[in-house]
């Protein structure tokens, strides 16, 4: 099966991508939550922009969560609380009081007497009830009537009758002083604070099964709507009773429409739906971005990323729907503009919120504010090596939510004092889990061999191993790169292509003269050429070599693909032309122009077309023995108008106005490499 599934995805692209589109569509919906939709959209505070409304059913008006809760938080405050009175705690006291009492060294008479007035006393504490300290805390108010459970008995009370921890030595005193002055007071006092144990607890199990009964008897309709009944009028303001009838109609049509019959029709409309999303997606890269439409790894990767976004605001609905503003969703556009571009990351991203558009509560209002973030995100995100540049996007990008809930917020309340703050808090949190799409994008990086700005950093360091090597074996060819790689940087800058990409393109594009150096007449610092002893055929195939060679050491030393297309394409399938003429001068016979023609393929970019101009432009002006200003214009004009007369750039995305302005640019930076300086006196 693995063997089968592996043949599909190189061999056959087109198999491949109808079973992804299958597969993708069969997921998205089967994360989407399939019940009815209604077919209004109503805003509170806003008029009513249908027809009038008729009920097309009976249905109970539903009390709001709002109105619920309340009541919910009223019996809770107001619940009774239920004590629990136990007998057997007084005849134990009264026993450990007598036994107490007979071991003080007083009299016989003096013990009875001490007993008996003990005894009165304990059996005044217990008549009234003495509380334990744990179930002190469990009294909301101190003027809160409790429920007092004696056996079979219940006896309704104010808290303040039952004595306390704190006041049980009042209490005792109190005792006391109705009877006569006695000498012994102060030791019977003493025993009996040591021997006292509360009878009254908290009885919690009885107390929370009462409050279970008050809730659930709480009913959550205020009303029933007849069928036929007029609900709204056209341009009624949705608002109070309306607004209350308009979502109690909305639920109910849900669950009216929800069976198994019409399950299956509820889920043949989404998968419509989702298809015709997913084929857009599909038609655009095919027109406008045929490199990833042919690359399956890449259609793989967009097609992922726009299922994990769709998943983590499916589960967030289905789980907390409250908290559907945290899912960070402009990590979409972030991560598709890093790998690929910013047009692309947009369209995918607008494409997505839409998707989610027919599951989250509030669509329009959701819809707008991901896609003005979504905005935000290509417009501000660049250049993601730069760190502080992420933090500055993602703090424009959690500003913009704000405001933008903000309008809402006041369009639909008509003022600031109704608005929900926790959402701010929520575009907070979701400003910081977008700084995840750095490690996403360095995932992304290994599992689907992609490149982003970050590594092309990296890999634009002149101290990694193969540019030492080239420094070190081919100095020439590495000082050519280096200056290649700084024209094509600013001719990428000046048309807005990637210049990050084009300039580590053109460090690396010349690696595979490090096999043959001395072939190559930069590295030649004497007056000897190798080439003197060899055919002008074997020349040819030493210099075409270095692309293959180059190829080679890349893939041996883990460059990613991206860069290993400019070294293929940056000789495009031009001709090696001086051995190409030399084999003519020197053979009468039949000579096959391929043998000295570079295998290609042409540049199929803007940044590998920049990189030919750029590449060709700057070995050809070493060749120049005055370079003047006029020598390098003609120059360049030479060398652009062979490149386009072979059809070098057919297949590039690059237009002539884009032509001209990387002449342009050549040709400037060009004139002030070759300025020369003032001669200074000896």
């Amino acid at each position: 099966m693995k063997k089968i599934l592996n043949t599909i995805y190189q061999n056959n692209t087109i198999i491949y991508k109808v079973l992804l589109f299958l597969a993708t569509t069969f997921l998205i919906v089967y994360f989407f939550p399939k019940g009815g939709k209604f077919k209004y959209e109503f805003q509170k505070g806003k008029p009513w922009q249908y027809e009038n409304l008729y009920a097309p059913f009976d249905f109970a008006i539903q009390k709001s969560e709002s109105v619920i809760e309340e009541e919910k938080k009223k019996i809770i405050s107001t619940s009774k609380l239920f004590f629990e009175y136990d007998f057997d705690v007084f005849p134990v006291v009264q026993k450990k009081m007598t036994d107490k009492v007979k071991t003080l060294s007083v009299d016989s008479l003096t013990q009875q007497v001490l007993i008996h007035k003990g005894s009165t006393i304990l059996s005044a504490l217990y008549k009234k009830g003495f509380l334990e300290s744990a179930s002190e805390s469990k009294i909301r108010d101190t003027n809160t009537n409790i429920v007092l459970r004696k056996g079979n008995e219940i006896d309704e009370l104010a808290f303040t009758e039952l004595v306390t921890t704190s006041k049980l030595f009042q209490f005792i005193q109190s005792q006391i002083s109705k009877k006569s002055q006695y000498k012994y007071n102060d030791q019977l006092v003493h025993v009996l604070s040591q021997v006292v144990e509360p009878n009254v607890k908290f009885d919690e199990n009885y107390t929370n099964k009462a409050l279970q009964n008050s809730i659930s008897s709480i009913s959550y309709t205020t009303g029933l709507i007849s069928a036929s009944q007029l609900i709204i009028f056209k341009g009624d303001i949705v608002e109070g009773e309306k607004y209350a009838i308009l979502n109690s109609l909305k639920e109910e049509y849900k669950s009216q429409t929800w069976s198994k019959t019409n399950y299956y029709w509820i889920v043949f409309g989404y998968t419509i739906l989702v298809s015709l999303a997913l084929l857009m997606l599909l038609l655009f890269l095919r027109k406008e971005r045929a490199e990833i439409f042919n690359d399956n790894t890449k259609i793989t990767f967009i097609f992922f990323n726009v299922l994990m976004m769709i998943f983590l605001v499916t589960f967030t609905i289905k789980y907390q729907v409250d908290y559907l503003y945290v899912v960070p969703l402009s990590i979409l556009p972030i991560v598709l503009k890093a790998f690929f571009d910013a047009r692309l990351g947009m369209f995918t991203h607008v494409l997505t919120v839409l998707l989610l558009g027919f599951i989250v509560p509030n669509s329009f209002e959701f819809i707008y504010l991901q896609i003005i973030a979504g905005i935000v995100t290509i417009l501000t995100v660049s250049e993601l090596y730069k760190r502080a540049n992420l933090f500055i996007s993602v703090g424009q990008i959690t500003l913009i939510y704000m405001l933008t809930y903000f309008a809402f917020s006041v369009i639909h309340e008509g003022s600031v004092t109704q608005i929900n703050w926790d959402y701010f808090v929520m575009f907070a949190l979701n400003g910081v889990l977008s700084f995840l799409s750095l490690f996403l994008i360095w995932m992304y990086e290994k599992l689907f061999g992609l490149v982003s700005d970050v590594t092309l950093l990296e890999l634009s360091n002149t101290n990694s191993k193969l540019l030492r090597d080239l420094n070190e074996k081919a100095p020439g060819t590495f000082q050519h790169s280096m200056q290649v790689a700084n024209l094509a940087e600013a001719a990428a800058n000046e048309i807005g292509a990637n210049s990050m990409l084009v300039r580590t393109g053109a460090l690396y594009h010349d690696i595979g003269k490090i096999v043959n150096p001395m072939y190559f007449t930069e590295n030649q610092s004497t007056a000897v050429n190798p080439h003197d002893e060899l055919t002008p055929k074997d020349s040819a195939d030493i210099i075409i070599g270095h692309v293959l060679n180059g190829i080679e050491l890349a893939k041996k030393n883990g460059l990613p693909d991206r860069i290993i297309d400019f070294i293929r394409t940056h000789h495009g399938t031009s001709t090696v032309y001086y051995f190409y003429k030399k084999e003519e001068e020197g053979n009468l016979g039949d000579i096959r122009k391929e043998d000295f023609q570079y295998p290609g393929p042409i540049p199929f970019s803007k940044e590998t077309a920049i990189l030919m101009m750029s590449d060709a432009a700057e070995a050809a002006s070493k060749s120049l023995k005055e370079p003047t200003a006029q020598a390098i214009d003609v120059l360049i004009d030479r060398i652009t108008s062979k490149q386009m007369e072979d059809g070098q750039f057919r297949n590039a995305d690059i237009t002539f106005k884009e032509i001209e302005t990387i002449k342009k640019v050549l040709k400037k930076k060009l004139k002030n490499i070759y300025h020369l300086r003032i001669e200074y006196p000896e």
